[in-house]
């Protein structure tokens, strides 16, 4: 039975709108009405979804407006997530109603736009003789059907003038309506035949007829699509049955099934004593309510069987799990795991899914009490309740951050979530990210250590080969020493796999004029084009543009253009040549881009139908293929040189992590690592597999420098299509940012900004980009710095297409 909330209830609208609303629930709604529903509200003059979140206190009835309906026959979400969703609007300063716009499945809401339509009640019109031509293609357009402005414009390849439009409003030639748009993504349906318990006597039963009832010896009810493949025709026997009252059709919800292939049931194996201790200390920390656990164990250590068992606990003592991974190629193999140790009481919610089937995993999880999640960042906004664990694997991964809209960390989130749900949370890496594992040394984080693999295994023996000792040669043999190759050729011997690291994709990253020596660039961003040999263009990795290969150098029409550099796709060309006789694969966004390409790979590479596998930085992240001996990485230096201060940390991870993949089955494994500076710290770090070495230059560099996690950090980005007024803009932000600074650092400590400047990639999709980084000894001091500037009574900043983005604890600083 629903709460009643009263006359008054509170609303966050879902628009880019900060603060939330009262309006009046007319008696009609109130029954069915609950916090977590949606309603459709009056917002200025349009129609938009809003989320009701709890009765709201009387205020002046004069200015309330009613609510025009209710969307939802049960509330979508629960009142306990409430909390959670104003924490995250007010920590990363986002409008609510955008926070849980974002937290539910896409494609629920309603909007209302603006259609120009002919008036069909008006006048005869002008002749066509005193109409100007752009009139007379606007009423053209129109006579076909209504539409949209930017519709209209893009038909007409012009723009319309407003001052034309409302002219020919003004005239009764167009008038301009309201319409709903919105709400695609709904339960799907499928009839259901059921079996009448006392059907009615003296009817003719035919052969057919008889066929479809004996369906019924061992269940009440089949699906119509059922019966269809078992009897021919059966859709328009089933019909004739029912008006004859042998049988009854309904319509009834269906989900859509994500998952793969049926799973094999497993047991839990025996555990090694660092795990049975991990968990024991799981078991302890459970009994005080919320703790964040780092577990740090090297590659292959057994920390998802870990994370099973402490799954298992507890559901036995009815609580949920909550289990986050950072993409969704691993979503594949821990969902398998776990499904062979749960079955059906798993669920899954990842951007991978159709939008139909992340509703029915909603509502799995909603209605039916699904006691496990497994998915990626935004799994962490999951309707459970009862979280009595959530896990975060691969804590230390860059893809738990979100980078655009609502920009939030799932790891630092599924922290938050488990202090409001009084539960342990497990940070689970081989690699634990700097921030982690300095929480630890500060007494927030118990850390729990494992030093050693299952079953005794060893971890990878690490070859560093110097690069430049072959810069020389050419072609691709600039980038593939001898003793890689020979090495790939002896795994090929033995029968065991091998991965190739290279972390770009594409088959070559550098194109250049050779008559003028011009650079073939992206017409949108400031980065050069990739050459992409499968689909004959060059490619823009940041907004997509596509540019044919046959297109001339821009600056002097030469047709020569030389392609530099190398990505997987040339990589694998080249080893598909050299080793004729092998089975190559590639793993990157490219091949991995329709739906199911990436669970196809990996499922050849687990039947061992791939003996070279090639990848960018998505084959280095947990996968286990115990037949996986040798692991190639091209260029270890590919990320070590960023303008950013996190490009050592990322480096060392991706290179252990990467190095991690060798080795884990009864084999033992191989690692070699090819590099430009095999001197460096974190090279050396990185062939150790030796996080501590790593850690303590790592965290003496970053105090030394005042970064995190020394101190909090907000990033600006200014964002614009006219270069001079992004710039003006960022300009007059950073000089009232300086203005504030005084008044600021007096109540919350000393707040460091630094800009504005233009952003490395100072261009991107047709924008450009300016950044502003403030720095402070507390969150609280720099969001209510950027809170007051940006919505309090002062000037505003986002005029003439410039955008103001706020990134709390930014991770990417391009």
């Amino acid at each position: 039975m629903t709460k009643d909330l009263g006359l008054y209830i509170e609303v966050a609208a879902a628009l880019p709108v900060f603060g939330t609303y009262t309006y009046r629930l007319p008696a009609a709604l109130r029954p069915r009405a609950a916090a977590g529903c949606r309603v459709l509200v009056p917002f200025g003059s349009r129609r938009v979804t809003g989320y009701i979140l709890g009765s709201a206190a009387q205020t002046r009835p004069e200015t309330i407006k009613d609510v025009i309906d209710l969307l939802d026959s049960e509330a979508l979400f629960s009142e306990a997530l409430i909390p959670f969703f104003r924490w995250i609007a007010d920590y990363y300063l986002h409008p609510l109603g955008e926070v849980i716009r974002g937290a539910l499945p896409s494609g629920l809401n309603l909007y209302e736009y603006n259609l120009l339509a002919i008036n069909d009640e008006a006048c005869p019109l002008p002749h066509e003789g005193r109409l100007s031509s752009l009139e007379r293609d606007i009423l053209a357009c129109l006579r076909k059907g209504a539409c949209r402005l930017k519709d209209l414009q893009s038909h007409l390849d012009r723009p319309v003038p407003g001052a034309l439009l409302q002219a020919m409003v003004k005239c009764g030639w167009v008038v301009r309506r309201k319409a709903l748009r919105g709400g695609r993504t709904r339960p799907k349906t499928a009839k259901l035949v059921r079996r009448v318990p006392s059907p009615p006597t003296g009817i003719r039963m035919t052969p057919q007829r008889q066929a479809i009832l004996a369906l019924f010896d061992t269940q009440d009810e089949l699906p119509l699509a059922v019966i269809r493949q078992t009897v021919p025709g059966a859709a328009a026997i089933v019909r004739t049955m029912a008006r004859r009252g042998l049988v009854e059709v309904v319509e009834a919800a269906v989900y859509r099934d994500p998952f793969g292939d049926p799973i094999l049931p497993d047991h839990p194996p025996e555990l090694t004593a660092e795990q049975q201790t991990a968990l024991e200390q799981i078991a302890a920390a459970r009994e005080q309510g919320f703790a964040a656990i780092l577990l740090d164990g090297v590659t292959g250590s057994g920390k998802t069987e870990i994370y099973l068992q402490a799954a298992a606990e507890t559901i036995r003592r009815r609580q949920n799990v909550l289990v986050l991974v950072p993409e969704i190629a691993l979503i594949s193999q821990t969902e398998r795991r776990f499904r062979a140790r749960f079955g059906e009481q798993v669920a899954v919610l990842h951007s991978g899914l159709s939008t139909g089937e992340r509703l029915d995993q909603w509502q799995r999880i909603r209605g039916q009490g699904i006691p496990i999640v497994i998915g990626a960042r935004s799994a962490i906004f999951a309707p459970l309740e009862h979280i009595g664990l959530i896990v975060v694997d691969e804590e230390h991964d860059g893809a738990y951050k979100q980078e655009t809209g609502l920009r939030y960390s799932a790891r630092d989130l599924a922290t938050v979530r488990a202090r409001m749900s009084a539960c342990p949370v497990i940070l689970g890496s081989a690699t634990p990210s700097v921030q982690s594992y300095f929480n630890h040394q500060r007494g927030k984080f118990k850390r729990i250590r494992l030093n050693h693999r299952v079953q005794d295994q060893t971890l990878p023996a690490v070859t560093v080969l110097d690069l430049r000792k072959i810069q020389n040669e050419r072609g691709v043999r600039k980038y593939l020493t001898a003793e890689l190759l020979d090495a790939i050729g002896e795994n090929l011997e033995r029968q065991e796999q091998t991965l190739v690291f290279l972390n770009r994709r594409g088959y070559a990253n550098y194109p250049v004029c050779s008559a003028c020596g011009t650079t073939l660039k992206c017409r949108h961003c400031s980065i050069t084009l990739t050459y992409h040999q499968r689909a004959n263009a060059y490619r823009c990795h940041y907004c997509g543009y596509s540019r044919a290969a046959l297109a001339n150098c821009p600056q002097c029409n030469s047709d020569k253009i030389w392609r530099y550099g190398l990505g997987t796709e040339k990589l694998e060309e080249f080893l598909q040549r050299y080793f004729p006789s092998a089975r190559v694969a590639r793993l990157d966004r490219d091949t991995t881009r329709r739906k199911g390409g990436l669970l196809s790979i990996l499922k050849k590479l687990r039947r061992g139908e791939i003996d070279i596998l090639i990848g960018t930085q998505m084959v280095a992240k947990g996968h286990d293929y115990p037949n996986i001996t040798l692991v190639g990485v091209v260029c270890a230096d590919s990320t070590l040189n960023f303008p950013d201060f996190r490009s050592g940390e990322r480096t060392f991870q991706l290179l252990a992590q990467v190095a991690g993949r060798a080795g884990r089955g009864d084999r033992p494994g191989r690692v070699i690592l090819q590099t430009y500076t095999p001197e460096h710290f974190i090279i050396a770090a990185a062939r150790q597999q030796d996080f501590a070495r790593f850690y303590t230059d790592e965290i003496e560099y970053r105090r030394e420098l005042g970064y995190p996690p020394y101190c909090r950090m907000v990033q600006l980005l200014v964002t614009g299509r006219d270069a001079n007024r992004t710039a003006q803009a960022a300009r007059a932000l950073g000089q009232a940012i300086q203005a504030s600074l005084p008044r600021e650092s007096q109540v919350g400590g000393r707040i460091v900004i630094q800009g504005p400047v233009e952003a490395a990639m100072h261009r991107m999709a047709g924008r450009y980009r300016w950044q502003i980084l403030l720095r402070g000894p507390s969150a609280a001091g720099l969001n209510r710095l950027v809170r007051n500037l940006l919505h309090g009574d002062g000037p505003r900043y986002e005029r003439g297409g410039v955008k103001v983005f706020v990134d709390v604890d930014p991770l990417f600083m391009m």
